[in-house]
C-alpha cells in the first residue's frame, strides 16, 4: 500500500491522541482519529473515558457535516457490536465518510475483521496497516488480555551504576532521585495494581499509592505466602482507604487470615507450592478481573521469581549514578538465574531517558508469544 506523508502524518497525529486516554480507558484500549478532507484535518478524537464516546465517534462529532466524503484515520480497527455504545462501524457509514485508513485489526472476538467487513460492505475504502507496529504497542495491553486473559507486567527497580538495591546493611532510601521517584508515582496512577513481597514490606513499610493521585486508584498486592503482613503495617492500616490483596500460598494459617480479613484486606490463596506458578495463577486471577496494567516494585525475589517463570512483559530500570560496593549487597533480580550469557533474557530497549540525573531504561522482553489458549474474560472493548 502507497501511503502519503500526510496519510503517514495524520495516523501519527492519531496514534498521539489515543495515548491521552492512558488510564483512563481500562480495560478497553487506547484509540485515536482523526478525520481529513483532502490534506486539512476536520475533526479529531480519542477514546477519553471507559464508558465514553470511542474515537471514532468524538471525531466524527468535531467534523460535523464536513466528515461527508472525507477520510477517516483510526488507530485501531472500527468495532462493530454492541457494547456500552452502539458499532463505531455504523455511525462511520452514516456520517458519509469515503475512505478509511486503520492501523490495526482488533483481536477481540466480536470485532476481529468484522469493523472492516462492514465498512467494506458499504462501499467505504478500507485500508489497514499505516503505522501497524506502532498501534500494536500502543494496544499491547490491551491485546495481552484479550488473547491471554492476563495482565501486562510492568517490572521496575532503581538500582546503583554498580547493580545494588540496597546496601549491605539493607539502606534503600533513596538510590533514585525525587524526579524519578515521582515519574513512578505518575506510573502507579495509571495501572491497575500495584505488586510487592513480603520482604519489601517487612523492610521498608510502603504505603504503595500514587502521589498525587492519578486517573486509577491500583490494587495494592502483597505476595505473602505464609499471610505474615503485620497488622500494624501501613498497608493494612489504610486498607480501610485504598484496596488492599494479600496473595497467599496453600496451607496458610487460617487465624492469619481471618486476622487480615477482618482488618479490611482482602485475602486470596493459590493452590501452587512454587512462587512462580502462585504468580501466574493471580495473573489469571487479575485478568477475570480485567485488569489491564500491572507493575511490579520489587523486591530481587519477586523478581526473580517472575524472570524465571517469563511473566513480565517491560522494564522500568532506573541507574543511579552512584556506587556503594558491598560483596553481599542485592542485586535488583534474584530467582534462578541464567547459566549461559547466550541465554540471557534480552531487553527490546524502548526509551532511555534521564530524569533528574537518573538514567531511565525501558523495554520490552523478548520473546516470542504464541497463541495461548485461555477462557476469554468479558468483553474488553466497551
Amino acid at each position: 500500500m502507497a501511503w502519503t506523508a500526510f496519510d503517514s502524518a495524520a495516523m501519527r497525529r492519531s496514534l498521539e491522541l489515543a495515548g491521552r486516554g492512558a488510564g483512563h480507558v481500562e480495560p478497553n484500549p487506547m484509540v485515536g482519529a482523526v478525520i481529513a478532507q483532502g490534506e486539512a484535518i476536520v475533526g479529531e478524537g480519542w477514546h477519553a473515558r471507559y464508558g465514553g464516546p470511542h474515537a471514532e465517534v468524538a471525531a466524527l462529532l468535531a467534523a460535523g457535516g464536513s466528515a461527508r466524503g472525507a477520510t477517516l484515520y483510526v488507530t485501531l480497527e472500527p468495532c462493530c457490536h454492541h457494547g456500552k455504545t452502539p458499532p463505531c462501524s455504523d455511525a462511520i457509514i452514516a456520517a458519509g465518510i469515503a475512505r478509511v485508513v486503520v492501523a490495526a485489526g482488533d483481536p477481540f472476538a466480536a470485532v476481529a475483521g468484522g469493523g472492516l467487513r462492514a465498512l467494506r460492505a458499504a462501499g467505504l475504502s478500507v485500508e489497514i496497516g499505516l503505522c501497524e507496529s506502532e498501534s500494536l504497542r500502543l494496544t499491547a495491553p490491551y491485546r495481552k488480555l484479550v488473547t491471554e486473559g492476563r495482565p501486562w507486567v510492568i517490572g521496575k527497580w532503581a538500582m546503583t551504576l554498580d547493580g545494588r538495591v540496597a546496601t549491605t546493611e539493607g539502606d534503600s532510601r533513596w538510590i533514585s532521585s525525587e524526579t524519578s521517584r515521582a515519574l513512578v508515582h505518575e506510573l502507579r496512577g495509571r495501572v491497575d495494581a500495584i505488586v510487592v513481597g513480603i520482604g519489601t514490606v517487612l523492610a521498608d513499610d510502603p504505603l504503595l499509592t500514587p502521589r498525587p493521585p492519578g486517573p486509577r486508584q491500583p490494587l495494592r498486592v502483597v505476595l505473602d505466602r505464609s499471610a505474615r503482613l503485620p497488622l500494624e503495617s501501613g498497608l493494612v492500616r489504610s486498607a480501610a482507604e485504598v484496596p488492599l490483596l494479600v496473595a497467599t500460598g496453600p496451607e496458610v494459617p487460617l487465624e492469619r487470615v481471618r486476622r487480615l480479613e477482618a482488618a479490611g484486606c482482602e485475602v486470596w490463596s493459590s493452590s501452587d507450592q512454587d512462587p512462580g506458578g502462585r504468580f501466574l495463577e493471580l495473573l489469571a486471577e487479575l485478568g477475570r478481573r480485567r485488569f489491564t496494567n500491572l507493575l511490579v516494585e520489587g523486591g530481587p525475589t519477586v523478581l526473580g521469581s517472575l524472570l524465571d517463570c517469563d511473566a513480565i512483559d517491560e522494564v522500568w530500570a532506573f541507574v543511579a549514578p552512584k556506587v556503594i560496593g558491598g560483596a553481599a549487597a542485592l542485586g535488583p533480580v534474584a530467582g534462578r538465574g541464567i547459566a549461559a550469557i547466550a541465554d540471557a533474557v534480552a531487553i527490546d530497549v524502548e526509551q532511555v531517558d534521564h530524569p533528574g540525573g537518573d538514567p531511565l531504561v525501558r523495554g520490552l522482553i523478548k520473546r516470542s508469544r504464541g497463541p495461548v489458549s485461555r477462557p476469554r474474560v468479558g468483553p474488553p472493548r466497551s
